[in-house]
């Protein structure tokens, strides 16, 4: 790579040799030395940094550098140190760009991620001094209130390193662990930031495990993740606005919880259990809704977690990573405890709607570590399923979970001995599974039975008892029961029979000539031939031997169709050859050959169209028993080749296909090199029982230092067959063809099919021996200093030398094919089906060696899939079965054959591939797209072909050509837009290609081929277009190499290891590079250049249609770029198109023009400024964020403004917004004062000449007429809104050339303003929102003038407000204010404060006026204080308003005064309005409400009548507009004034209806929804008793509805703060006192609610079930009742309320029926009593009875699933009490 480096030249040089290294890796992972590995690294790490660097490049070296860094384990800290900073520059300048919104950078999606991944590998690698610099970087961002914070946060979860000895975590994580906790935990309601926090959290506490303690925060951290999973809770449905539903990572939340397990407190598997307890019944298969595939993740994904822990503490070889200290590894009673927490939800899992796999990814896992507590329940529902019919559901899911878990029960082990005992009865019992008439059941039968034998060498070892002595009892017991393997071997059989024969071809479809099965068949053939492979590689010989005859005696003793029975039994066929070739071949191979011998005596067999069903199957069978062992078929070779000859050149067509598998096969299995045993066992079970015993290899893991590969490698007499073969059938095949393309000899499209179908076959067979296709290399294409030659890869070990004295019959095929091709084409188009066997040819001629990627790819994937569901992550170590360690072997080895990606381009591949692009512009379409679908990958395949062959692509399209059919111009435009994942030829990343493609895509409007009638073409160019503009990105321009690269590519060329084979450069070939490196900027300029006049010219073409004028200018806009000015021509075109007919041109170029004038701006010098210096105080000592002294200089004061020209100029204006908040940055650069910026007002003389082109523009009246009569006009009526792009244009005008031209704008704003049309104001706003921030730098004289014309703009405009165009306003005013210095726009904030809420013009203009106000403050957060107060001022006598538009307004900018008012870690009390204060003051009006206690009634007229209304009504008022405020506070606000919901709420519980019905009033409805939101509030520990004692007021009150709304507030409450209540006491029995005090309540709603209440907190284990609990309900429930009294007159009132007995009796009563539906799934022990003291209860009177009854039918309900479980549970009498009482006679009486 050195040369390269030297040479400066990144392409091709760079790109061509690091794409080699990273295929070398893929081939030979990092077989390199130490110091070179470093050295790449850096090497790369530098190429990645360059900052001009083209990011599609930089893209691919990050990828590789991502390669190098994977493994860190072999790199410690000491050998590497990256530093961090250039990877801070680049990503910011990538992920912030500040051009790429003005489309002046292109970046693709994926950049994003492989930056990110970037970042994570060079993490560890980042120097110690690393954190205490980011952390200096960004913590002055962190501003709660804005943007910034998130921003700060994603680069603190990015970029800190957490891996550091222990030694150093000083200078790590402890330097921001505990203010970023605070920070955390201290925040409410969940902003966005939250997230990053929590994977940053989780990433430090499973790199330091052991090293942090976590004690004081687990009740928050569990508390909050109880919270993330959403559930729903309580009765009331008010659902949270979608910003409190934080959602985290399930993966990270996972991998920190198990960081925190073991250690000496256990404090963290107690709250695990807890989260467990409190959610298992969501896991009843019966619960479905949106949280469940979260809550099914966290299921599957944290035992993977705990597994990967345990691996990483037992099993791992040491690193140089820190290691987990002694005392905090996890026990094995750790383990035991976290399985035991795990094992109900997981149990309820398995038959969830969601399907089982995630329950059975979990049970792998569990069963990893605790076999005896998983396996056991399972294993019980499993054979429960196998017996029952009715639920196929189950046997699926039970079957699936098994296989996961096959392993752990196969080996058995220390901990679960018996597991082997169960393998013999599960694979007999499964055997019905085997069902034609269940596909599913079927496949899951399969794969169970596969998995299983795998595992378990079928070996009948029953006389090893008599042989061998020591056996355990479990040993002999197992062997015993081996003898039944025979029996499972040959039912298996039977049953496979039974389903071919269910499957045969119906008559009805073999007349319609299907050749394909259906694809439910195709699974099933796979299932079988998979399964029944399996078996019998594991069976012993004497099982085998009986197998095979029967498998014999049923191929040959029947006929089958050849398309789908057929195709099954040859499979089974198949597979008994390839596991014991000699055996089989013998039996099968002289009975084929005799039946084919004897059919084909007849003479007229040859010329018969049809051949007979016996002679075909037999023809079947012999094709698959040939694929085996090679050399086993060398003995009947005579036989075979015999059988060739006579049956390849049959007429009939199925014959002769048949007659090629078997030539195809016969030649593969000699020619190719593959292993021929997939045993379990490394050398199979043909060994005596006294040597060997296979029971104990049950479950027996591959050892891949031993695997002891049997491989098939061609012998020289299988060699000399092979060519022997190609001699005898292929030549005359090849002579045939060669006479018929050169005239002499015609054939009929059949023969020529037929010969070409033979070609095809040898071809696939023998491939592998033939070498590739040689030839001169194509030159000229590029030029490099450095070889750009082929590497040939040596594989000699595996003797894949080509015998190069032997006929290369590619060469030969490739010559006669390309004479056939042109022939056919020539005469015969139409014949297409030659013409696909000659596409499929060639393709294998380029590609072919022995596999097709296509299959090689699938085999990965499957090979992958199957190693997931087998593998051990406890132990690790590549403790895989043999079986898949030797298919990964072989993939490797086939992995190797197919890397040629680096193919030298040669003639031979340049003469096929122009052959193919002739194929793909040829007359029939599926020919077009087949030979493209071959054209594509090859293009992909050699290096810099699409240079040669594109010209050849455009010559299509060129309008000066006449010759082109429709067909080919179609063709060429497939050509160009390449394959859905392959590279497109219309934008190759390349000046030379682009300067080529784009303009002749543009003049193909002109072709006259070209037809816009054709729907199908228009298509074409549409996708050509978004292609284009999808694929595209910003290409380099500037290919500069830093020199300190130069010296580190010495160091690589210097240093040990392989010598390098090229001498050092020299100082000329040095000197030669820079100049070279000069030259290519220079050319890529000019291209750049060119490109942009082409396209331009093409433009200017008035013939041109409009669609291609739309394309052209798509493709100039993708031009813009930062780094070079857009020619000038460009400038003044776009600036014209700002006026063109067409509303898409117009678009894009308000977007071009607004890059253009980015382009222009000129740059503005900042200076350094002390913020100690301006006021003369010191910085604060430590953290301290908020309002200090050394920031108040920034604070908006009245009294302070600048209101001269002198103060503006010493006014240090700032800004950003975060600025100063958190803390100060090290360098502060401002602004430097006028005199030292660019001059402003430039004449027109002074101006460069694109300057001059938008001044001639825009200060031409009739240009600006037009351009605005054209903004004004709506794009889609109703969904317009305020654009940001033609804000930028406008922001860009006035900050570019000042106020030159206001003067033309500013009648036409005054005309607009006036006007109230919806697209007219928003012209306006778009403009005014540009002009204020485009004075960001004009002097004060200029800005003072422009607010004096502005401020009675603005007034008007908001007079004359209307619904459509109030948020347009909002946004233009908060627009002009974001970032930005609110002392400079003084003038605005006055004006805007003066009465937002007068009354004129109506409630509306009121509530817009506020509306926009508050835009305006919002972007000014923290700075703006006295405003803010001015404002609370202004608006508290307000607050009594009668409309509900200003209402709910007031409420919103009520949120935004307090929104600063935050209780965070280190932040000083605030400046701003404060929170308590206002409340207090509001609770002081509101006193009438709270002391009355009548109900309180909406009886207030609508109406603002003049007389003062009474205290009551104005509180009601005001109380409407404070429940607004309260429900637009919630999840806006950092931290909830959780005293202040305190003493609301009483009010809240009086006022809340108890029903859900929307017919209710307003307040009602905003109380209602105030409650739900205050409940599931977070609550700090410290707040808990306050919120109890109102709610036990409460619960004191006269209202049943107050004493009803308390339960349903506490339900939420307690629940969405769980863990928080759980680790106080105090607060658990308070929450049990106030739930049963008001199970005794009068009021029967108020008990019923208790109950359910009290059901809910014994569910979630929140409360338990004690004994004083259960007898303090059963003394209730015995209240003795008092006698009815007769009624003797009926006149009298019967008394209605109650007796106090009847109330305590009922709440007895509604007690235990609580105890009882608390557990819905399962049956406790105290259970069944309790039922029978229920029972006596049911002739009791009303509304007990009634209770009763309905826990009665809840409890069947909910137990029916699993009722022959639950009645174990009960003693026999206790059963009969119950079947009364559940089938209870009540139904009929």
């Amino acid at each position: 790579m050195v040369l390269l480096k030297t040479g400066r030249e990144l392409w091709p040089g760079v790109l061509f040799w690091t794409r080699k290294l990273s295929t070398y890796i893929r081939l030979y992972g990092r077989k390199f030395s130490k110091e070179d590995h470093v050295l790449f690294i850096k090497l790369l790490y530098e190429l990645v940094t360059i900052p001009t660097l083209e990011i599609g490049m930089m893209q691919g070296f990050a990828r590789l550098l991502v390669s190098l860094l994977k493994k860190k384990e072999l790199l410690s800290q000491d050998d590497l140190e990256l530093p961090w900073r250039p990877l801070y520059e680049l990503y910011e300048r990538i992920l912030y760009s500040k051009t790429e919104h003005l489309g002046l950078n292109w970046f693709p999606n994926s950049v994003e991620g492989v930056l990110k991944i970037l970042v994570k590998s060079c993490r560890p690698y980042f120097p110690e001094s690393a954190t205490q610099e980011m952390l200096d970087e960004w913590r002055p961002f962190l501003c709660p209130f804005d943007l910034t914070m998130l921003k700060a946060m994603s680069y603190f979860e990015l970029f800190l390193p957490t891996i550091l000895p222990p030694k150093l975590h000083d200078q790590g994580f402890k330097l921001w662990f505990e203010e970023l906790m605070e920070l955390w935990v201290s925040v409410q309601n969940l902003p966005a930031w939250d997230g990053t926090l929590v994977n940053l959290f989780a990433r430090l506490a499973n790199d330091n495990i052991g090293y942090i303690d976590w004690d004081p925060y687990i009740p928050k951290i569990f508390t909050r993740f109880l919270r993330s999973l959403n559930l729903p809770v309580g009765t009331s449905q008010v659902l949270v606005p979608r910003y409190l539903t934080n959602a985290y990572e399930i993966g990270h939340v996972v991998l920190w919880i198990s960081s925190m397990l073991g250690g000496p407190s256990k404090q963290a598997q107690k709250q695990l259990s807890g989260v467990f307890n409190s959610i298992t019944t969501f896991y009843h298969p019966s619960n479905n809704g949106r949280w469940l595939m979260k809550l099914m993740k966290l299921l599957q994904r944290l035992p993977a977690a705990v597994v990967r822990r345990l691996h990483r503490e037992r099993y791992q070889s040491r690193t140089w990573l820190p290691a987990v200290p002694e005392s905090h590894r996890l026990t094995d009673q750790d383990v035991a405890d976290f399985v035991e927490s795990m094992r109900q939800p997981v149990l309820l899992a398995m038959f969830s709607k969601t399907g089982s796999l995630d329950a059975a990814q979990a049970l792998q896992n569990l069963a990893l570590m605790r076999p005896e507590l998983i396996i056991p329940p399972v294993l019980e529902k499993t054979y429960l399923a196998m017996e029952t019919l009715t639920e196929p559901h189950q046997l699926t899911a039970t079957l699936s979970c098994m296989i996961g878990m096959a392993r752990s029960l196969a080996r058995g082990g220390r901990q679960f001995p018996e597991g082997p005992t169960h393998m013999l009865p599960l694979l007999m019992r499964s055997l019905p599974g085997v069902d034609p008439n269940d596909f599913s059941k079927c496949m899951i039968t399969f794969q169970f039975i596969a998995t299983f034998t795998t595992l378990v060498p079928l070996v009948d070892c029953s006389s090893a008892p008599q042989e061998r002595t020591h056996l355990t009892e479990m040993e002999q017991e197992l062997c015993l029961a081996s003898a039944e393997f025979e029996d499972f071997v040959l039912q298996f059989i039977d049953r496979c029979f039974a389903l071919i024969d269910s499957s045969t071809l119906e008559h009805t479809r073999e007349e319609m000539e299907m050749d394909k099965m259906t694809q439910l068949e195709s699974l099933v053939e796979l299932g079988l031939s998979s399964t029944f492979s399996t078996i019998l590689t594991q069976c012993s010989m004497d099982i085998f031997k009986v197998a095979l005859v029967k498998v014999f005696n049923f191929a040959t003793t029947n006929v089958f169709e050849t398309r789908v029975a057929g195709r099954m039994v040859a499979d089974m066929c198949r597979a008994t050859s390839k596991c014991h070739p000699a055996e089989s071949l013998k039996l099968f191979v002289p009975h084929c050959c005799s039946v084919i011998m004897h059919a084909t005596t007849h003479e007229d067999i040859m010329s018969e169209e049809e051949l007979d069903k016996d002679m075909l199957w037999n023809l079947q069978l012999l094709s698959e028993v040939s694929r085996v062992d090679g050399e086993k078929l060398l003995p009947y070779r005579t036989q075979l080749v015999e059988i060739l000859q006579l049956t390849l050149h049959v007429k009939c067509k199925q014959g002769y296909n048949l007659a090629c598998n078997l030539l195809h096969h016969v030649l593969r299995s000699t020619a190719l090199t593959y292993p021929t045993e997939y045993c379990s066992v490394p050398g199979g079970f043909q060994r005596p029982l006294q040597e060997y015993l296979p029971i104990k290899d049950w479950g027996r893991h591959g050892d891949l230092r031993n695997l002891q590969v049997q491989w098939h490698v061609p012998s020289a007499e299988e060699t000399a067959f092979v060519f022997d073969l190609l001699d005898l059938l292929l030549q005359p095949e090849l002579l045939r063809l060669q006479r018929h393309a050169e005239g002499e000899q015609d054939m009929s499209r059949d023969d020529v099919l037929q010969s070409l179908a033979i070609v095809q076959h040898c071809m696939l067979g023998a491939g592998s021996m033939l070498p590739p296709l040689e030839g001169q290399p194509v030159s000229g294409l590029v030029y490099s200093m450095v070889s750009l030659d082929e590497t040939k890869l040596f594989s000699g070990t595996l003797g894949m030398e080509y015998d190069t004295t032997r006929v290369n019959y590619r060469e030969t095929i490739c010559s006669v094919m390309r004479q056939l091709l042109h022939y056919i084409l020539e005469h015969s188009e139409d014949d297409t089906k030659s013409l696909f066997s000659i596409i499929k040819i060639i393709s294998d001629l380029l590609h072919f060696k022995g596999s097709h990627k296509s299959e090689f790819d699938s085999r990965w994937k499957s090979f992958i899939l199957v190693k997931k569901s087998m593998e051990n992550r406890l132990h690790g170590r590549k403790q895989h079965i043999r079986a898949l360690l030797i298919d990964r072997v072989m993939l490797q080895h086939e992995l190797r054959k197919l890397t040629v990606d680096g193919c030298e381009y040669k003639t031979i591949h340049q003469d096929l591939l122009r052959d193919l692009l002739q194929l793909s512009t040829s007359t029939y379409s599926q020919v077009r797209s087949k030979a493209q679908s071959v054209f594509f990958s090859a293009l992909g395949s050699y290096n810099f072909c699409c240079r040669d062959l594109l010209p050849h692509v455009l010559a299509f399209l060129e309008p000066e050509r006449t010759d082109v059919t429709l067909q080919q111009f179609k063709g060429a435009l497939y050509c160009l837009l390449g394959s859905h994942s392959g590279l497109c030829l219309a934008c190759l990343h390349d000046w030379d290609c682009m300067v080529q493609t784009w303009p002749v895509m543009v003049r193909a409007g002109l072709s006259p081929a070209m037809c816009l009638e054709k729907p199908s073409i228009v298509r074409l160019f549409d996708d050509l277009a978004d292609k284009v503009h999808r694929q595209y990105e910003t290409i380099g321009l500037d290919f500069v190499v830093p020199d300190s690269m130069l010296t580190l590519a010495e160091t690589i060329m210097q240093s040990g290891g392989p010598a390098p084979s090229l001498a050092p450069p020299s100082a000329e070939e040095l000197e030669e590079g820079v100049q070279r490196q000069q030259a290519k900027n220079l050319d890529s300029q000019q291209k750049y250049e060119r490109l942009v006049s082409e396209l331009l010219d093409c433009l200017s073409d008035s013939d041109l249609p409009w669609k291609f004028e739309h394309m052209a200018i798509g493709f100039l806009s993708m031009l813009l770029r930062d780094d070079h000015p857009l020619p000038v021509p460009a400038v003044r075109f776009f600036i014209q198109s700002l006026n063109h007919d067409s509303i898409t041109v117009r678009k894009v170029a308000i977007l071009a023009v607004a890059g253009i004038l980015k382009q222009l701006k000129r740059p503005h010098k900042k200076v350094l400024v002390d913020p100690t210096e301006i006021i003369g105080t010191s910085e604060a000592e430590g953290l301290v964020a908020g309002d200090r002294p050394d920031n108040w200089w920034l604070l908006y004061d009245s009294s302070r403004l600048p209101h001269t020209q002198q103060e503006w100029e010493n006014c240090h204006f700032v800004e950003k917004t975060y600025l100063g908040y958190y803390s100060w940055p090290r360098k502060l650069m401002l602004y430097a004062p006028t005199q030292e910026q660019p001059k402003q007002d430039l004449s027109r003389e002074e101006m460069s000449e694109r300057e001059q082109v938008v001044y001639d523009h825009f200060s031409d009246p009739e240009f600006v007429d037009q351009l605005i009569e054209f903004l004004c006009l709506e794009d889609r009526k109703g969904k317009d809104r305020f654009s940001p792009r033609r804000f930028c244009l406008f922001k860009g005008l006035f900050r570019n050339f000042g106020d030159t031209f206001l003067p033309v704008f500013l009648p036409h704003m005054e005309s607009l303003v006036a006007d109230s049309h919806e697209s007219t104001q928003r012209c306006v706003a778009e403009i005014m929102a540009g002009l204020i921030r485009g004075s960001k730098h004009w002097s004060y004289s200029k800005v003072v003038q422009l607010w004096e014309l502005l401020s009675p703009l603005i007034r008007t405009a908001l007079s004359n407000i209307t619904v459509e165009t109030y948020s347009d306003w909002g946004t233009c005013i908060a627009t002009a204010c974001e970032s930005r210095d609110p002392r400079k726009l003084h003038w605005m904030f006055e004006m805007l404060m003066e009465s937002p809420v007068n009354g004129e013009g109506g409630s509306f203009v009121d509530a817009c006026r506020l509306y926009v106000l508050q835009g305006g403050l919002a972007q000014q957060e923290w700075r703006v204080p006295e405003l803010l107060h001015r404002l609370l001022e202004y608006l508290e006598p307000l607050l009594t308003q009668v409309y509900k538009n200003v209402r709910e307004r007031i409420g919103s900018v009520l949120t935004y005064i307090f929104m600063i008012d935050v209780t965070l870690p280190f932040t000083r009390p605030t400046t701003s309005p404060r929170v308590c204060e206002f409340t207090d003051r509001v609770l002081g009006r509101l006193k009438p409400l709270l002391d009355g206690d009548e109900e309180i009634q909406n009886h207030v007229v609508e109406e603002n009548a003049m007389e003062e209304q009474d205290e009551r009504t104005q509180a009601i008022k005001l109380l409407k507009t404070v429940l607004k405020w309260q429900m637009a506070s919630a999840g806006r606000s950092f931290s909830t004034a959780v005293r202040g919901q305190v003493q609301l709420l009483p009010l809240l519980f009086k006022i809340a209806p108890v029903e859900n019905d929307d017919s209710y009033d307003e307040m009602k409805r905003d109380a209602k929804a105030c409650l739900s939101l205050m409940s599931q509030g977070l609550l700090y520990p410290e707040q808990i008793p306050e919120v109890l004692h109102a709610l036990q007021e409460s619960a004191g009150s006269s209202s049943w509805h107050a004493r009803y709304t308390v339960l349903t507030f506490l339900q939420v409450m307690v629940f969405y703060n769980l863990f928080t209540f759980l680790s106080d006491e105090q607060s658990i029995q308070a929450v049990r006192e106030l739930v049963i005090t008001l199970l005794e309540d009068e009021q029967l709603e108020v008990r019923e609610m208790a109950a359910t209440t009290l059901s809910g907190f014994l569910q979630c284990n929140f409360l338990s079930i004690d004994a004083s609990m259960q007898s303090h309900f059963e003394t209730l429930s015995k209240t003795r009742l008092p006698k009815k009294k007769k009624k003797k007159d009926l006149g009298s009132v019967v008394d209605t309320i109650p007796s106090a007995d009847l109330v305590r009796r009922h709440a007895g009563v509604l007690g235990l029926s609580a105890c009882i539906l608390s557990s819905p799934y399962d049956v406790p022990s105290w259970m069944p009593q309790l039922l029978m003291n229920l029972s006596a209860h049911l002739n009791d009177t009303q509304p007990i009875e009634m209770t009763v009854k309905k826990t009665l039918s809840d409890f069947r309900r909910t137990h029916h699933d699993n009722w022959q479980e639950h009645k174990q549970q009960f003693t026999d009498d206790q059963l009969l009490v119950l079947t009364d009482l559940l089938v209870s006679p009540c139904y009929y009486a």
